[in-house]
């Protein structure tokens, strides 16, 4: 992976992860569009990218951080079945289900999902005051689909807070607040797992990365708190299904797009 390629994939992070659309989703798809193997490295850096993301939501919104212990346990309480199921399944939906055509099936049946909650909880007035642990544990569980490449896991847990009442705003914001751990966790086990086939030359492409993933969150999530307010998730809904069914159709004409 060269450079350039580890910072168009640091800005696909940086743009898709805070928004419903599937960061991974679009990193697999981008790897495939530009040639890169999927190799150890290749995966580790996919997941260690977070960490500039994380770092975006905690600049953004570093006094939520310190308002209450209550916020704590939920985030903990909203960790817990993604942390077990990450645990138990991560080797097995890495080995089987990390390829384009899968993601890109997952984008469109996101997408149609994604419209359909915005259609019909589009009134819900929930605000964080109403956020309990039974609720935090729900989206929690919404928040484990996201295991699965391609479903979204800001999708997912945006998805889970409005079926749970909340309104757009107050769903986005937790789901970010959510991603602090979840993400961190991932990135830590991932560098934990496999850092033996870190080499010098990959400090580098990852410092680099995580910057340009840090400064493009940053605006991404400004954008996207505010266009969610005004708008709603149909754009994105639509955006997926359509990018789905361009790499669906690529795959049935016979397109390749992985690089054995």
């Amino acid at each position: 992976m060269s450079i350039w390629q580890a910072i168009i994939l640091a800005i696909i992070e940086g743009l898709t992860e805070f928004l419903p659309v599937s960061s991974t989703g679009h990193m697999v798809l981008a790897e495939a569009v530009m040639g890169i193997k999927p190799d150890e490295f290749t995966k580790m850096f996919t997941v260690v990218l977070n960490f500039g993301a994380i770092l975006s939501v905690l600049v953004l919104y570093f006094k939520r951080f310190f308002k209450s212990f209550k916020f704590y346990f939920q985030l903990l309480v909203a960790f817990i079945p993604t942390m077990v199921l990450g645990l138990l399944l991560d080797d097995y939906i890495e080995m089987v289900l990390g390829s384009p055509i899968t993601v890109a099936i997952n984008l469109v049946l996101g997408g149609i999902v994604l419209l359909f909650v915005d259609s019909q909880f589009r009134n819900a007035n929930g605000n964080e005051e109403d956020i309990s642990y039974k609720k935090s544990a729900m989206i929690g569980f919404f928040q484990s689909l996201a295991m699965f490449p391609g479903v979204s896991r800001s999708a997912a847990t945006i998805i889970g807070g409005q079926l749970q009442g909340l309104n757009r705003k107050t769903a986005a914001e937790f789901s970010f607040f959510l991603a602090v751990p979840t993400m961190f966790a991932a990135s830590a086990y991932k560098v934990l797992k496999g850092y033996e086939v870190l080499t010098p030359a990959h400090i580098p492409v990852i410092v680099i990365g995580n910057i340009v993933a840090l400064i493009v969150a940053l605006l991404s999530i400004k954008f996207f708190i505010n266009y969610l307010t005004k708008y709603g998730f149909k754009i994105f809904g639509y955006y997926r299904i359509v990018l789905g069914l361009v790499f669906i159709g690529a795959y049935l004409f016979g397109i390749e797009l992985t690089i054995d």
